[in-house]
């Protein structure tokens, strides 16, 4: 499985972004998809995730200012991201995790997007 992520950039804050990733095509099912951030000198946090039934989960920081969508059709992850926070800078990387045999999962990574929150 292979992930491309886009769409980071420099805003101000207030300002909106919207990151996209395209995940290939996998012979294996995949349980959920979504975005972790690294901010500089922190650890790699989950930001927000879509299950394969539509589930949703974000974290706390995030919650009412970001979406999290999908479209099967283009394979395709979105975060819309509102009302953006100099906090919110980070490196965010596109996510996938894969149902493989034997019951175990496989978490699969696009390279990162930049994202900075001017204030």
């Amino acid at each position: 499985v292979q992930l491309q992520a886009s769409g980071g950039g420099l805003v101000q804050a207030g300002g909106s972004l919207r990151l996209s990733c395209v995940i290939s095509r996998s012979i294996f099912k995949i349980n959920a998809a979504g975005w972790y951030r690294q901010a500089p000198g922190k650890r790699r946090e989950a930001v927000a995730m879509v299950t394969s039934g539509g589930t949703t989960n974000y974290t706390d920081s995030v919650k009412g200012r970001f979406a999290i969508s999908r479209d099967s059709a283009k394979n395709t992850v979105y975060l819309h991201m509102n009302s953006l926070k100099p906090e919110d800078t980070a490196v965010y990387y596109c996510n996938s995790r894969i149902s493989m045999p034997g019951g175990r999962e496989l978490d699969a990574w696009g390279r990162g997007t930049l994202v900075t929150v001017s204030s």
